[in-house]
C-alpha cells in the first residue's frame, strides 16, 4: 500500500472491534461498537496554519463519527484531519 495523505490529514488503521457473544448469539458487524482507537499509518505535511504533530506509529483516540472510511485490498482504514484526533495514547 502506498498512500500519502495530503495537508493535515492522517491515515489510521482502527483497532479490531470487540467480538461479543451472549449465549451462543453472534453479534453481526453492523451492530458492533465502532472502535475509537487506532494506529497512525501515514501523515500529511500539515498546512501553513497547522503543523503536523502526529507521527506514523502513534496510537490515537478519535471521535465516534470522525473520518472517512476507505477500503484498500479488503482492509478498512480511516482518513481524517489531524484536528479530529482527540489524543495520543502512550
Amino acid at each position: 500500500m502506498n498512500i500519502r495523505p495530503l495537508a493535515d490529514r492522517v491515515l489510521i488503521e482502527p483497532t479490531a472491534a470487540e467480538e461479543t457473544t451472549m449465549a451462543g448469539i453472534i453479534i453481526p458487524d453492523s451492530a458492533k461498537e465502532k472502535p475509537l482507537k487506532g494506529k497512525v499509518l501515514a501523515v500529511g505535511n500539515g498546512t501553513k496554519d497547522e503543523e503536523m504533530i502526529l507521527n506514523p506509529g502513534d496510537t490515537v483516540l478519535y471521535g465516534k463519527y470522525a473520518g472517512t472510511e476507505i477500503e484498500i485490498e479488503g482492509v478498512k482504514y480511516l482518513m481524517m484531519r489531524q484536528s479530529d484526533v482527540l489524543a495520543v495514547v502512550g
